[in-house]
């Protein structure tokens, strides 16, 4: 099986609908989203309703910061992206808001763990940006389960493949767009598969990855879509320029 691995949509309905349409013609046959599906980005409410249709046809769907922000706006958030969680609240109708609720930390699923963030205390959305924490959160993942192989998860923007071989330090691995690499399963791995809404390594293209099951390959991904109509809609919606901006120059 073909699983495209989507994280960060961040509410830009053009990156997202680019994805999906990559990994379709990619053969993914099933979707995981791995949170942070609001934020930031204009279309909070077709996005969700995106997501509600896509685990209604099996989709994994995990939680994100953003998204549980969404669900419990703080009055003063101390960041740019907790500023906007009440704006984003007002946009969603009840029904998106208790689906966002109601999203899990964290899916395991054969050799899989899916999640958001760091499987060290999910809850608290620790980034897992280097050989450290990536320990941390496999070694979290993989405790107490000896057939959890794989750990994707999202949060930092960027595509980035750890493994551990014979010793206990992790290997870091940058990858190649395009390029399946093999997960065999003699090694843990971990890998943070980007955001779709909003890439944060100077290159504006989407982010997503696509895991096929049967030959344990993992392959990343970029793909344009039209960041001009994204960051559009931002200034439309009347939230930060910023926002808008940083879209273009993939910061």
């Amino acid at each position: 099986m073909k699983l495209a691995l989507l994280s960060d949509i961040h509410a830009n309905l053009q990156a997202f609908q680019a994805c999906l349409a990559h990994a379709r013609g990619q053969g993914a046959q099933r979707y995981a989203l791995l949170g942070d599906l609001v934020g930031y980005g204009a279309d909070p409410v077709a996005v969700v309703e995106l997501c509600m249709q896509l685990a209604g046809a099996g989709a994994v769907v995990v939680q994100g910061n953003h998204d549980a922000m969404a669900v419990a706006p703080h009055e003063a958030g101390p960041t740019l992206g907790a500023s906007t969680a009440a704006w984003t609240h007002a946009q969603l109708s009840p029904a998106q808001r208790a689906f966002l609720a109601g999203l899990p930390l964290l899916h395991e699923e054969g050799s899989l763990m899916l999640l958001h963030a760091s499987a060290d205390a999910p809850a608290r959305w620790h980034y897992v940006q280097d050989e450290r924490s990536a320990a941390a959160s496999l070694d979290a993942a993989t405790a107490g389960r000896p057939g959890l192989r794989h750990v994707f998860g999202g949060h930092v923007h960027q595509q980035t493949l750890y493994y551990r071989g014979a010793g206990r330090a992790l290997m870091r691995f940058e990858p190649t767009p395009g390029v399946a690499l093999s997960l065999p399963r003699h090694r843990l791995w971990l890998a943070t598969i980007g955001s779709a809404g909003q890439p944060r390594d100077g290159d504006p293209r989407a982010m997503y990855a696509i895991f096929d099951t049967a030959r344990a390959q993992l392959s990343f991904h970029r793909v344009p879509y039209d960041h001009p109509a994204a960051a559009a809609a931002i200034r439309r919606a009347g939230l930060p320029e910023f926002f808008a901006a940083r879209l273009g120059e993939g910061h």
